[in-house]
């Protein structure tokens, strides 16, 4: 699953984390996910959902200092289905292992964060990254498309990867193309074996009496995964979604 939670702000009115994190936690449980990526996550939000899925460890840390100043891109992994065996994170600028650094046209640093997991099922290995691109630099979503292409085949190698994340692009642009032309990544929604389930776009605003807009949150996998099912989830209470995002599950296996 990716999830785009929405920062933790005063703004919000109504939809106030406080009001949200319940919703939030129960969405993840139900849909039962084993790995879930997030994104605006701040450290209180981190610790609020780790109190609600007590079945779940997670790693992370935040993009201004390394530490916990700032969102997180941070992954869930539930405990007894994975064991955690690598984990680490970079910025998307051009010292990507300084933290807090941003390059270009970045509005705010901005990283992706990684763990590389055994499946204690089938004692496979596996990677799961997760990010979230910058929201005004159009000229830094492309060149964060180019790290992470390189980065994923540094880390991970031919082992099976999953990327989740808000992307703050679409499926035209040249960020989305970067990533999938000739990387051996493929957007899993285009190779599901079963049809996509839910609305087109996942950029949604807080009421369900609004448009869906454009989809921008997306999981990517590698030619060692095999994607069963691939969906943008909709759950809402009393005409609001939990988040101004919707979030994204795949059912995968791992080719043998």
């Amino acid at each position: 699953m990716s999830y785009n939670i929405r920062y933790l702000n005063k703004i919000d009115s109504i939809n106030v984390w406080d009001n949200r994190k319940d919703k939030v936690a129960a969405l993840m449980k139900y849909h039962q996910a084993d790995l879930i990526g997030v994104q605006e996550a701040v450290i209180s939000q981190i610790k609020d959902l780790e109190a609600r899925l007590p079945d779940f460890a997670w790693y992370g840390v935040a993009r201004m200092d390394g530490k916990e100043d700032g969102e997180f891109s941070a992954i869930y992994y539930r405990k007894s289905r994975f064991k955690l065996l690598d984990s680490g994170t970079f910025w998307y600028s051009e010292t990507p292992n300084i933290p807090g650094s941003k390059s270009w046209d970045a509005y705010f640093p901005r990283v992706a964060s990684w763990v590389k997991l055994k499946d204690l099922r089938s004692g496979r290995t596996l990677f799961h990254f997760n990010t979230h691109y910058d929201h005004r630099g159009s000229f830094t979503r492309e060149k964060s498309s180019e790290i992470l292409v390189k980065q994923v085949a540094k880390i991970a190698g031919n082992l099976p990867v999953l990327i989740t994340g808000d992307f703050n692009t679409t499926e035209t642009s040249k960020p989305y193309q970067i990533l999938v032309n000739n990387t051996g990544l493929f957007d899993a929604k285009s190779i599901s074996k079963t049809p996509h389930y839910g609305p087109a776009g996942s950029s949604s605003g807080f009421w369900v009496k609004n448009p869906v807009r454009a989809r921008i949150d997306y999981i990517f996998v590698n030619k060692p995964v095999q994607v069963l099912q691939h969906a943008i989830l909709t759950d809402q209470q009393d005409g609001r979604y939990f988040s101004d995002h919707l979030a994204v599950i795949a059912e995968v296996v791992i080719n043998k």
